[in-house]
């Protein structure tokens, strides 16, 4: 299994490449610089693995949520390159590549979404040692994020930079976390292993059905749908 993978969709730009068992990724925090990292990054990663685009098995790219621009620079990246060379691209969420890339069963991961907003998501790592989302992904004020069902006892820690800037507020949400990380950000790497286990289960698309994720986009339709009907009845 050969699978680049990109992220641009907060402050930090990452690649990664996973061969089989093995990732290498480049990394750097660097706001407003993605664009001019992002395609040295590439050529780095597959100079130093010795292949080309055309045997990979597959792109991936963090999709969104995230900075409106961060996240179309990773889109555009991975679809330029699927279309090229004919391959398949696995979006994967960046809230679910902060979630795995910490070393806890239950995470709650935050980004600031700006506007008194955070894009919000419960995640539960299978045995398989790969998150699985717990009910939805949303965009919210801190006050109105949920906490997962299940069992309150069970520990849970917090990451992203929602963390940092409403922790007080999302702790009167979801009860106390064990602990929280507001300093990471999503990576390629962690990205390309959750593309890898959903390219197995079917989840690849053709480039040009590989989207970013709006979630303020998502919000705004249901609320059209829920005035349409009120007014219809």
């Amino acid at each position: 299994m050969k699978i680049l993978a990109l992220d641009t969709s907060t402050e930090a730009c990452s690649a990664a490449l996973l061969i089989d068992s093995h990732v290498s990724q480049r990394y750097e925090v660097a706001p407003r610089e993605h664009g001019a990292l992002i395609l040295p990054m590439i050529e780095q990663l597959l100079n130093e693995a010795g292949i080309d685009v055309s045997q990979l098995d597959a792109l991936a790219f963090g999709r969104g949520p995230g900075a409106f621009v961060g996240v179309r620079i990773a889109s555009g990246v991975a679809q330029g390159i699927a279309f090229a060379a004919d391959l398949p691209v696995v979006p994967v969420s960046s809230l679910a590549a902060l979630a795995q890339g910490v070393e806890y069963a239950n995470v709650y991961a935050a980004i600031d979404a700006r506007m008194d907003e955070v894009y919000w998501a419960a995640y539960h790592k299978a045995s398989t040692g790969v998150v699985e989302l717990v009910g939805d992904e949303t965009v919210c004020p801190p006050h109105a994020v949920i906490a997962a069902p299940g069992d309150s006892r069970s520990p849970w820690y917090g990451v992203g930079s929602g963390w940092g800037v409403y922790a007080d507020e999302l702790h009167k949400q979801v009860g106390v976390v064990c602990d929280y990380d507001a300093h990471r950000y999503p990576q390629a790497k962690h990205i390309a292993r959750i593309a890898e286990t959903q390219f197995i289960q079917g989840g690849a698309v053709q480039a040009d059905q590989a989207m970013p994720t709006y979630l303020r986009n998502n919000v705004a339709k249901k609320a059209a749908k829920k005035a349409a009907k009120k007014s219809s009845s």
